[in-house]
């Protein structure tokens, strides 16, 4: 049974409920004074208060995707290392496709009504990274009236470390993206969901690592490469968004900024500012101070001349710890570059406080991309 799985949730649950009911049975029997009883009640407590711990941790996992397999959670995930023979695309990319899926609407069994996910493996020609994403197309894709239409694209990230079902089975971002299509609050766009995580199980925070992963290459420009050349979407920046939470939001911020040329918009839910140095990155830069600050945002704002692109960042007075750096990087954007913000007066870095975001934030960036 697989880490996310229901059975083993309920099971990890029943199994603390049983030893909760053991211990106030047993408890009588252990209140003798010698060392065998003391060493069974501090071996019931212990076994119990795992057992609850267990429990929440799971419950958490199914709820916020952080971990999608046991081999995810334990740093054994190999996917990336494996070798795949790729199908070549109608346009020369190699993208292998893995299966599709309905969209959670009204009518979703039906393509040409609810659109279509399909999970593809992307293989990164200049970055040699392999990874999967999960491809949402409206649809309007697959209506005659659209047959010859390129539609604009977005990059969707989670976090680190992340599960890209999370996007659309507890985000939701396909319904959403659907509703506001139906409301005519937006227009139809074809969202590339994905998790930053392509070289697990570390935290590669989208950069091209010395003599590491070149993450930032691959979503630059092998991610956009690959999609525009297997699907009708077009091939500008102006065509191309990015947005991501927590982790995805920092590099929902700096691949525009950083490549303008690649993605004109950019919606950061929650993101830092700055990439974290910590066990999960490893040396991100190799030492390189010029290009550690070249990755700090509040830096580049500084020091560097502002690229011409859109920018939305969000964050919550109460519950979010990036409340004060987010006004600072509002107050320091320069033109030509254009800022807007989301600011909650409370909500906490959980999915809860995404939902409320991403209708507003997919609405405006919808407003920002041509088609």
């Amino acid at each position: 049974m697989g880490l996310t799985s229901k059975k083993v949730l309920l099971l990890a649950v029943l199994f603390a409920v049983a030893l909760f009911v053991l211990t106030i049975w047993l408890w009588p029997r252990l209140s003798r004074h010698n060392w065998r009883t003391v060493l069974g009640r501090i071996g019931l407590l212990l076994a119990t208060q795992l057992s609850i711990f267990a429990s929440i941790g799971l419950f958490a996992n199914n709820s916020f995707g952080f971990y999608a397999s046991w081999a995810d959670l334990f740093g054994k995930e190999q996917e990336p290392g494996v070798v795949t023979n790729y199908e070549t695309g109608p346009n020369g990319t190699k993208l292998k496709m893995l299966g599709s899926e309905h969209v959670g609407v009204p009518g979703g069994s039906k393509p040409h009504v609810g659109g279509r996910i399909d999970k593809v493996m992307l293989q990164g020609e200049k970055s040699k990274i392999n990874s999967p994403a999960f491809v949402y197309l409206p649809p309007q894709y697959f209506q005659a009236k659209y047959a010859k239409k390129r539609f604009p694209a977005s990059v969707v990230l989670t976090g680190y470390p992340g599960t890209a079902q999370a996007l659309y089975k507890k985000l939701h971002f396909p319904q959403t993206q659907h509703d506001l299509v139906r409301k005519n609050r937006t227009q139809p766009t074809i969202l590339v969901m994905m998790r930053p995580t392509v070289a697990p199980p570390r935290d590669t925070e989208c950069v091209d690592i010395p003599n590491g992963p070149q993450t930032e290459t691959f979503f630059t420009h092998d991610v956009r490469h690959d999609i525009a050349s297997h699907y009708r979407v077009g091939t500008d920046a102006s065509n191309w968004g990015v947005i991501g939470d927590s982790t995805g939001g920092y590099c929902a911020l700096k691949m525009p900024m950083r490549h303008p040329k690649a993605f004109s918009t950019g919606v950061a839910l929650s993101g830092a500012y700055k990439a974290p140095l910590d066990a999960s990155t490893g040396a991100l830069f190799g030492g390189d101070k010029q290009l550690e600050r070249e990755n700090d945002l509040m830096w580049r704002q500084k020091n560097l001349p502002a690229a011409p692109v859109n920018l939305l960042v969000t964050s919550s007075k109460q519950g979010e710890e990036n409340y004060k750096d987010t006004l600072k990087f509002i107050k320091q954007t320069k033109s030509p570059g254009r800022i807007a913000s989301i600011i909650l007066d409370s909500g906490g870095h959980n999915f809860n406080t995404w939902r409320r975001e991403i209708p507003a934030a997919l609405e405006w960036m919808g407003g920002h991309l041509k088609a």
